[in-house]
């Protein structure tokens, strides 16, 4: 995916949730149905269960987001671990859920809004470390993701970035492509 150029904390922010969102839809795609739900081991998570966890902090964190406390008091957390969703309609239908809730909130915000005070569990933040916080915990779990769907397709698996050895015919492409866009006309 090309990466354009901004001065915008904003749109740069938005752009990466975008990313880890597509990262994350490529992975399950390539996962079975039994593999969404397939653990490691006892203690582990599913891809369903993280998927539920992270619809439940983005309901949690985004909802009212300059207003209210990201930690809200009808959240239980320790139930989202719990009772994955049992079939990929439902799966896909919690994780896009839980990205609305971050798209609606960051979509009217403004630079002017950065500096202000946002609370997490009664924690003041500013709307920048807010927003930072938020895609360092879904990069996070992206990657969980991402590892567990590529595990279980084993070797039916297709890479979603640069495949080994190809990383120098990636970068001489971005390469071109820039110097292709920037040429004169």
């Amino acid at each position: 995916m090309p990466h354009e150029f901004t001065d915008s904390y904003l749109t740069d922010a938005i752009a990466i949730f975008r990313q880890y969102k597509n990262l994350a839809e490529r992975a399950i795609a390539q996962a079975s149905d039994e593999a969404l739900t397939a653990v490691l081991d006892p203690e582990s998570n599913s891809i369903a269960i993280i998927v539920k966890h992270m619809c439940g902090n983005m309901r949690s964190r985004w909802t009212d987001f300059l207003t209210s406390d990201g930690e809200k008091p009808d959240r239980d957390r320790d139930t989202e671990f719990e009772s994955p969703a049992t079939s990929r309609a439902q799966l896909i239908s919690q994780w896009e859920a839980g990205w609305k809730y971050v798209f609606d909130a960051l979509t009217p915000l403004t630079d002017a809004d950065l500096s202000r005070k946002v609370l997490i569990r009664s924690e003041p933040h500013s709307v920048t470390k807010a927003i930072n916080r938020q895609v360092a915990h879904y990069a996070y779990h992206v990657g969980q993701i991402v590892f567990l769907a590529k595990h279980f397709s084993a070797d039916h698996w297709t890479t979603l970035t640069v495949p080994r050895r190809k990383s120098d015919e990636a970068t001489a492409m971005i390469r071109a492509a820039q110097e292709l866009k920037h040429s004169p006309k």
